[in-house]
């Protein structure tokens, strides 16, 4: 268990400092992130779609 609490400590350090020192490419990436999200949920939906009809 302690070797888990560290990580997810040092992890969101990391995070921390990267918001800090970049907080332009940490938006940017933020962004990527949701957009594959949602990008993927738009694929979910048109298979779905062309399943059931």
């Amino acid at each position: 268990m302690q070797v888990k609490k560290v990580i997810t400590y040092v992890a969101v350090a990391f995070v921390v400092f990267y918001l800090f020192t970049k907080p332009t490419q940490a938006a940017a990436a933020v962004n990527g992130v949701f957009e594959g999200i949602l990008h993927g949920a738009d694929q979910l939906a048109v298979f779905f779609t062309n399943v059931l009809t």
